[in-house]
Order: C-alpha cells, then structure tokens, then sequence
C-alpha cells in the first residue's frame, strides 16, 4: 500500500559536469556529515532530502522537501550562503516546486 507524501514544497537544485573521482567524494562528505548532525544544516527546515547521481550524465539532483512554502522560503538564506565549491558539480538550476503528488510504499 503506498502513503501519500506530507511535504507541501520541494526545492530542486540541478548540477552539471559533476567529476566521478572528485564529487563521488564530495558526496561521501556530505553523506557523514548529514550523519553526524542528524538533521539538516542550520536554518534549513527541510523535512528530508534526498541525493541523485548521474555518474555518466554527470549530473547530480537534490530534492529537498519541506512541510510548507513558508519553510522552504525561510531556508532560502541558509542554502543560498552555502558554499558552492562544497556540493557536487557546477549548480544549473533551482527551482521551487509545489508538491503535487508523492507516494511511498
């Protein structure tokens, strides 16, 4: 039986010409430190996240999902102030996203 999602917003965050050596240890990084704090970075109200990799795209997608569009507007400061040289590849795109539909099983 599949449950319907909570989230009412997503943040999308594309990034092109992600290097496999490189950014598959970048992504080890970020995977520990979300480890270790448990949660999401300050400021960031995300209800969850979730990582895609594309090794021979070289792509690399981040769904962040938040409860409310006010949540996800009020962890537009922290994500924006985030170092880019940290996170995998070169940012293409963020979009803001309506959460119309997500099912789990």
């Amino acid at each position: 039986m599949f449950e319907l999602s909570k989230a009412d917003a997503a943040r999308v965050a594309v990034a092109a010409d992600a290097d496999v050596l490189t950014d598959s240890e970048r992504i080890a990084g970020i995977r520990e430190e979300v480890a270790e704090r448990g949660g999401p970075p300050e400021g960031v109200r995300a209800s969850a996240m979730k990582m895609l990799h594309d090794e021979a795209q070289g792509t690399v997608v981040v769904l962040q999902y938040f409860d409310s569009a006010d949540d996800m507007r009020a962890s537009e400061e922290a994500l924006n102030a985030m170092d880019p040289s940290e996170t995998p590849g070169t940012r293409a795109s963020v979009d803001r996203c309506e959460v119309k539909i997500e099912v789990q099983a």
